[in-house]
């Protein structure tokens, strides 16, 4: 029987890991158990698999952890998960990191595992060979992500974007993209490359605000064994799998001014040194830089090189907040609830529609997107009502949110976006009781970012005062820097 896909089965009870693969292997799949989660990830950056299945708990690394670094590792695999304990935030959770269906025990290879492989494994697409990991973890997904250019918006301010994209694709130029977090930067880079003389070169993404610099220096030109500890054997890092093709650099303000130095030798000459090697390395990789950041400050501070940012500049684009484009609002809604509905006949009653308006979405068209697809997962029947909605919204239209909140409600019309941001910075702290990374996280930032956004608003002695020091180095799911 000739196999029919690589499946990596990981949990820690070692009965129930090495039944799922022996029924597996009897259906003609090449199927591997592990117990351990550790030695899963070593497995997975030693070999290829097709699916990555995982339980939830487990001693030391949990599935979402092990869901995060498998995408790393391997950003074409897919990942199931296994519980006993489903709940709904954990779905959207598991939802959001990429994972492609969660399976509640007690799971049956037979009636739940195997069609669910038969529909992942059919059909003759040709998966991605693997490279270097390149996806950022928190992209949200729900089941077979829906073609970016079914979101492209019509709004003026939009299409006259998306014409100066298409513009910007036919050259090799770099290519800087602004705006805030959450605007659908990504959307429009992946139009770029997917325009562009090196559409069918490869294509790689990292999110730099998301790993610390050592590892992001070796996660960007690689490393040679024994560099540093837990480096085991030699590692490509993206720059040279990205060679011929086009690699995007999401958040590159976060980037330390010292690997700044290195990233601008790429630009300039085309080469770079792996982590710990004397040699140098060619390659031929287009930038399409990404930053909710305000560049210019930087600069000002010392904290951006100037050589970098003109590099980088040569053709900048900016990609306008949702609230100054009204009108893709329902446009996105109508996506959004046709993609995560799958089918569902479902539409939003007058009161909720009227919220989402009104609303001046701080997180963008990703705030919308969590929100829509929040609603339909608490929402019931064929009409969602404003009490499906996240509380930010139900706060916001019905004039009872925290301090933050209740000043966005009142100045919307006439206040200053600054004074709707530093409300809304306050509103997360609030919610999440002066804790900054959680803060950041329901605010869809770095929590780098955060910090340096209330500094620039002054905001640090008001924070300090609220709510004083807040310990949360490492709160609940929290991903901590995996080994490269």
């Amino acid at each position: 029987m000739a196999e029919r896909g690589r499946i990596l089965v990981l949990d820690d009870e070692e009965r129930m890991a090495t039944l799922l693969a022996r029924s597996l292997e009897r259906s003609g799949y090449s199927a591997e158990p592990v117990t351990d989660p550790a030695r899963a990830l070593d497995r997975l950056k030693e070999d290829r698999f097709d699916v990555l299945v995982t339980d939830l708990r487990m001693p030391g690394l949990d599935g979402l952890e092990i869901l995060s670094r498998a995408k790393r590792i391997d950003p074409g695999i897919d990942v199931i998960l296994m519980t006993a304990y489903a709940s709904v935030p954990t779905v959207r959770e598991a939802l959001k990191r990429g994972a492609v269906e969660y399976l509640e025990k007690p799971v049956s290879a037979e009636n739940d595992l195997k069609p669910l492989l038969e529909k992942l494994l059919s059909g003759g697409e040709e998966r991605p060979e693997k490279t270097a990991p390149a996806r950022r973890p928190d992209a949200p997904q729900a089941g077979p992500k829906p073609d970016a250019r079914e979101f492209l918006c019509p709004s003026p301010q939009m299409q006259d974007l998306y014409r100066k994209a298409h513009k910007v694709a036919q050259s090799s130029a770099s290519v800087l993209l602004r705006g805030e977090s959450g605007t659908g930067k990504e959307v429009l880079a992946d139009m770029i490359q997917r325009e562009s003389p090196r559409a069918h070169g490869p294509y790689l993404k990292i999110n730099c605000g998301a790993l610390p610099d050592t590892l992001l220096e070796s996660e960007l030109f690689g490393h040679v064994r024994g560099s540093f500890t837990g480096a085991t054997g030699d590692r490509d890092g993206l720059f040279r799998a990205a060679d011929g093709g086009t690699l995007l650099l999401d958040e590159i303000g976060e980037v330390s001014p010292a690997l700044q130095v290195k990233l601008l030798r790429v630009l300039q000459r085309g080469e770079f040194q792996p982590v710990g090697d004397s040699r140098t390395r060619r390659v031929d990789v287009r930038i399409i830089a990404a930053t909710n950041r305000p560049l210019e400050e930087l600069l000002e501070k010392g904290e951006f090189r100037q050589d970098l940012y003109y590099r980088l500049n040569v053709v900048p684009l900016v990609v306008p907040p949702l609230r100054e484009r009204p009108e893709d609002l329902e446009f996105l809604v109508a996506k959004f609830l046709s993609h995560f509905g799958q089918g569902r006949p479902v539409h939003f009653g007058s009161e909720a529609m009227e919220a989402l308006r009104k609303y001046p979405w701080p997180g963008n068209i990703r705030e919308l997107e969590n929100a829509v697809e929040h609603a339909l997962v608490l929402g019931e029947g064929d009409k969602l009502r404003l009490e499906d909605l996240p509380a930010a919204i139900q706060d916001f239209a019905r004039g009872q949110g925290g301090p933050g909140m209740a000043a966005v409600s009142t100045a919307v019309g006439n206040a200053s976006l600054e004074d709707i941001e530093k409300s809304c910075l306050l509103q997360a702290l609030e919610k999440t009781r002066g804790n900054r990374t959680q803060a950041a996280r329901l605010l869809q930032i770095t929590r780098r970012t955060l910090g340096y956004r209330l500094r620039k608003f002054g905001l640090e002695e008001e924070v300090q005062r609220r709510f004083g020091s807040v310990s949360d180095e490492h709160p609940t799911g929290t991903e901590r820097s995996p080994r490269p």
